[in-house]
C-alpha cells in the first residue's frame, strides 16, 4: 500500500528492527519505565520479543521507518515473550516481578476481534497520514482474516491518540480505572474501543 510518501507494508524489515525498539519504547517509556527500567535492557528485552509476523510497518521513501502497528492473535503478539523470555534479560527475582506487573495490561482475546498490541509514529513523521494509513492495514488485516471488529486500548493521558482513533472509526466502549496501579505505570484509566468492519463497508 503506498501512500504520498510513504508505503505501507507487512512485517519489520531486519534493518528496522533497533529504529522499531527505540520508537516503542519512546512511545511507550512514560507507560513502562518504572517496571522496564533500566533502559538498555528494556530495549534488549524489547528487541528479543518483537515479532515481525504481528506487525505492521510505515516506510519512508527514503528507506527510514515511520511508524509500526502491531497486533495479536492466538498465535503471537508483536511484543510476545513470557517470564523465562523477560527472566533471561533482567534475571530469575526481576524477571518474576517485572512479569507479573506486565501480566496486569495483558488483554485476553476475543473471537471475532483482532487486538491491537501497539501503534506509534515517529515524532518527526506526525502530520502526514502515517497513523491513518496503519490503522486502515490493520482493518484490511482483520478483514483478510474474516474478522468482524479490531480493538485498542487508548490511556487517559494520551487524548491525541484518542482523537485519531475515533477519526478513523473507532468508539468507545468501556473505561476501566486501574486505581493504585496509577503510581506505577503513570495513568488512571484506558479505555476500550473497537472499530466495527461490518459498519465500514456498509
Amino acid at each position: 500500500m503506498t501512500n504520498q510518501g510513504f508505503t505501507i507494508q507487512p512485517g519489520i524489515q531486519d534493518a528496522h528492527r533497533d529504529a522499531a525498539c527505540t520508537l516503542f519504547w519512546e512511545a511507550f517509556r512514560q507507560k513502562l519505565s518504572k517496571v522496564m527500567h533500566p533502559e538498555y535492557k528494556a530495549l534488549k528485552f524489547i528487541g528479543q520479543a518483537m515479532n515481525d509476523r504481528h506487525a505492521i510497518s510505515a516506510i519512508a521513501d527514503d528507506g527510514r521507518l515511520l511508524g509500526i502497528a502491531g497486533f495479536k492473535t492466538a498465535s503471537g503478539a508483536f511484543i510476545g515473550g513470557g517470564l523465562s523470555e523477560i527472566s533471561a534479560v533482567y534475571g530469575r527475582w526481576g524477571g518474576l516481578w517485572r512479569g507479573m506487573l506486565l501480566e496486569l495490561l495483558e488483554r485476553d482475546l476475543e473471537d471475532d476481534v483482532l487486538l491491537m498490541d501497539g501503534i506509534f509514529v515517529d515524532p518527526v513523521a506526525r502530520g502526514r497520514g502515517v497513523g491513518t494509513a496503519l490503522l486502515d492495514a490493520v482493518a484490511i488485516t482483520a478483514r483478510d482474516r474474516g474478522l468482524g471488529k479490531v480493538r485498542l486500548d487508548v490511556i487517559d493521558i494520551n487524548p491525541r491518540a484518542r482523537a485519531l482513533y475515533e477519526r478513523c472509526g473507532f468508539s468507545a466502549v468501556e473505561t476501566s480505572d486501574i486505581g493504585p496501579l496509577r503510581h506505577l505505570f503513570g495513568f488512571q484509566a484506558a479505555t476500550t474501543m473497537h472499530l466495527d468492519l461490518q459498519d465500514k463497508t456498509a
